[in-house]
């Protein structure tokens, strides 16, 4: 008997739900926002069940729902391999191979790096997952120039790269960077750098960017937070592509995001990048991303600060942007999204450029243009976007993560 009770119990309460939700809905008026009703509901019925007992941790966002709910995370660390998504999703990192710990945060020799050094990790030829033994800030004296199948996560630990030359992925694959703090990074160069145990080669000057993605490939950039770098906090070039760039927060900064090499470098055209769940907020200026010729799903990021444009490019790249909130800033000059850059009207209302379903703050508009080519677009869409309306949400905890031993991150 008490199983034959047990269903209707929950319609009725989801009925009671309802009733106590929408009394307007017995009359004839309609709703003004359909949107905001299903996420009302929605919130009623897990608020619901939660008062019965059942435990959720969901937050929407699909990359953290997939590992943050994992008390025991620390002890599971690789899981977060699997939890990628966008056209960088087949990044595995160092998912199979062993743990390293680096434990000395100084001692940063580019050509015979030290054992228990960052940069003595990220060289070596074997898959490895690289953790901290503790807080530390790490201040690089050259580029630290990555092997293949390497993760940096700097859950557990406050990690800082700062103030020095900071992170190049240069023709390898696989790469994770998750949980840092990449900060103040300078150029470096004119000096022999050590890219792997049994090469060194002369390094010319680096451009100062936080992360540098050349002709790279299954990159995962997630939950790290940058700001104030030389040239761009993450630039993507020279024929990358397989990439996503998510859950970043990025401040302070001007020349945000470089995806393209030149107007002339054509073999960028089969670059694929994902920019989701991101927070771009105070002190930036532009680049959020610039692209060229290839193919960007720019979904359900927050755009709460710039002070030139937000999402711009040249050289007919294909950009799909979905499900964002961008809140203009109030100089009355600034309030478009987007820049065509380096051509004329002439040329660049052919490019696809879209905007579906995002929200438009304080003025903020988006000039579409091309004539909606779906080909074109299914190169440009990675996953599905969630409605603007819950961007607020997904991106909250955008940026490294404050994550706790023995308790959910």
């Amino acid at each position: 008997m008490a199983m034959a009770m047990a269903i209707p119990s929950l319609s009725l309460l989801f009925l009671f739900t309802l009733s106590l939700l929408f009394p307007p809905l017995i009359s004839s008026s309609p709703v003004q926002d359909p949107e905001l009703v299903v996420q009302d509901v929605h919130r009623a019925i897990n608020a619901s069940r939660r008062n019965l007992g059942y435990l959720s941790c969901g937050t929407g966002n699909p990359i953290d729902d997939c590992w943050r709910c994992d008390p025991n995370w620390e002890k599971n660390r690789q899981r977060l391999a699997d939890c990628a998504i966008g056209f960088g999703k087949n990044a595995i990192g160092g998912r199979d191979g062993k743990i390293y710990v680096v434990t000395d945060s100084g001692n940063d020799d580019p050509v015979n790096p030290k054992p228990g050094t960052l940069r003595h990790a990220v060289i070596q030829d074997e898959p490895l997952w690289i953790i901290f033994a503790r807080d530390m800030t790490i201040q690089l004296k050259e580029e630290l120039i990555m092997n293949s199948f390497k993760t940096i996560d700097g859950r557990g630990a406050s990690v800082h790269i700062a103030g020095g030359p900071c992170i190049t992925i240069q023709f390898v694959t696989n790469i994770i960077i998750h949980g840092l703090n990449i900060h103040d990074c300078k150029q470096g160069g004119n000096a022999m750098v050590r890219d792997s145990p049994r090469h060194y080669g002369w390094r010319t000057i680096s451009d100062g960017d936080g992360v540098s993605i050349f002709g790279g490939s299954h990159i995962w950039v997630d939950h790290n937070s940058l700001s104030n770098c030389k040239d761009g906090l993450i630039d993507a070039i020279v024929g990358s592509t397989a990439i996503t760039i998510s859950n970043n927060y990025m401040t302070h900064h001007d020349k945000v995001m470089l995806l393209g090499h030149s107007d002339s470098y054509t073999r960028d055209k089969i670059m694929q990048v994902t920019i989701a769940f991101n927070h771009f907020g105070e002190g930036l200026v532009q680049r959020m991303p610039r692209c060229r010729h290839g193919y960007f799903h720019v979904v359900n990021n927050d755009y709460t600060h710039w002070e030139m444009y937000a999402v711009g490019g040249s050289a007919n790249p294909t950009i799909n942007s979905q499900g964002n909130r961008f809140t203009a800033p109030n100089n009355r000059f600034s309030k478009e999204v987007t820049k065509h850059e380096d051509a004329p009207e002439s040329e660049w209302k052919s490019w696809n450029w879209r905007s579906e379903g995002d929200l438009m703050v304080n003025g903020a508009f988006f000039t579409p243009s091309g004539v909606g080519a779906s080909s074109s677009y299914a190169k440009a869409s990675s996953l599905g976007a969630r409605p603007s309306s819950l961007v607020a949400t997904i991106t909250t905890n955008a940026g490294a993560l404050s994550c706790k031993k023995g308790a959910r991150c």
